[in-house]
C-alpha cells in the first residue's frame, strides 16, 4: 500500500468553495494512494480565544499553550473543525473517519522543554514534541478503505494531552508510514519571496534558498515551521514533498516542490 499524507491549514477551512475543490482533489488522489488528512485550526482557535477575552501568544509561528489554550484547542479543533471536515468529505462520497492524534495513542509525545529564544527562556506550556507515531489505527482504517482525518493533539505516557503543530504531526506520520507523498496545503500555494506578489513564487525550494530566505527575512513565522518539517520529511525518505493550493493537490503543477 502506498500512502499520501495531506496537511491542510486552518486558514482555508472556512472557505466553502476552496474546500470543495480540496476534497475533490483528495478524491482523485485516493484512487491510487491511501490518503490521510491532517488539519490545523490556528485561526479558529485564535478567534475563539479572543471571543473569550484571551489573546494567544505566538513565538516563531508556534502557539504557547496555557490551560485555557489547550481547552480551546479541544473545543475548536476536535469539536467543530474535525466534524465539519468529515461532513464535507462524506458529502462527496469519501469514507472519512475523524480521529484525534491521541486515539489509539497514534501521536505519542513528551512535553516540550523550555527553549531559549532571543536570549530569553520560553515555556510553551502544554505543547508536545513528537516522540513516536503508532501507525496501527491508521493502517487498520486505511486497509478497510477509510480516510482518516486527524486533529493535531498528542498524548504522553501519563495520559496528558498536548497541542502539537499540525505540520509536524503530518510529517511525522508521513515519515512513519514511508509515504510516497507529503503535501502541505496553504493559502499561498507555495513559497514566495514577497508574500503579496504571486510573481515571486518559487517552483522549487532547496536548503540553501531556505537558509537565505530566513536570513533575509522573507521566510518567517509559520513558513519556517512548514519548510523545516518539509526538509525533515525528505531526510526521512519521503520522495515527494510539496506546498500547494487546495485546487492543486492531485497534479501539484503550481506549488513549490521541496528538493
Amino acid at each position: 500500500m502506498s500512502y499520501a499524507v495531506i496537511k491542510i491549514g486552518g486558514a482555508l477551512l472556512g472557505d466553502e468553495a476552496r474546500m470543495d475543490s480540496f476534497w475533490r482533489q483528495v478524491q482523485r488522489l485516493a484512487e491510487t494512494l491511501a490518503v490521510i488528512v491532517v488539519h490545523g485550526g490556528g485561526p479558529q482557535a485564535t478567534a475563539m480565544a479572543r471571543t473569550l477575552g484571551h489573546e494567544p501568544t505566538m513565538i516563531e509561528g508556534r502557539r504557547v499553550t496555557s490551560d485555557l489554550d489547550l481547552s480551546i484547542m479541544h473545543w475548536a479543533l476536535c469539536g467543530e473543525l474535525n466534524t465539519q471536515l468529515v461532513s464535507q468529505a462524506s458529502a462527496i462520497g469519501l469514507p472519512a473517519v475523524g480521529i484525534k492524534g491521541i486515539d489509539g495513542q497514534t501521536v505519542q509525545v513528551r512535553k516540550r522543554p523550555p527553549w531559549t529564544i532571543a536570549g530569553k527562556e520560553v515555556d510553551f506550556g502544554w505543547v508536545g514534541d513528537v516522540e513516536t507515531i503508532n501507525t496501527d489505527l491508521l493502517q487498520l482504517l486505511l486497509t478497510n478503505n477509510y480516510l482518516p482525518v486527524i486533529t493535531p493533539l498528542g498524548i504522553d505516557q501519563q495520559g496528558q494531552t498536548y497541542n502539537v503543530n499540525a505540520d509536524t504531526i503530518a510529517q511525522s506520520i508521513a515519515s512513519a508510514l514511508g509515504a510516497q507523498l507529503f503535501c502541505m496545503v496553504a493559502e499561498s500555494g507555495g513559497v514566495r519571496r514577497v508574500a503579496e506578489e504571486a510573481s515571486s513564487h518559487l517552483t522549487t525550494m532547496d536548503a540553501g534558498t531556505y537558509s537565505q530566505g530566513k536570513t533575509e527575512g522573507w521566510i518567517q513565522g509559520g513558513m519556517i515551521v512548514k519548510l523545516k518539517v518539509a526538509f525533515d520529511a525528505l531526510r526521512s525518505g519521503v520522495p515527494e514533498v510539496y506546498i500547494c493550493t487546495p485546487e492543486d493537490v492531485f497534479e501539484r503543477l503550481s506549488g513549490t516542490r521541496i528538493i
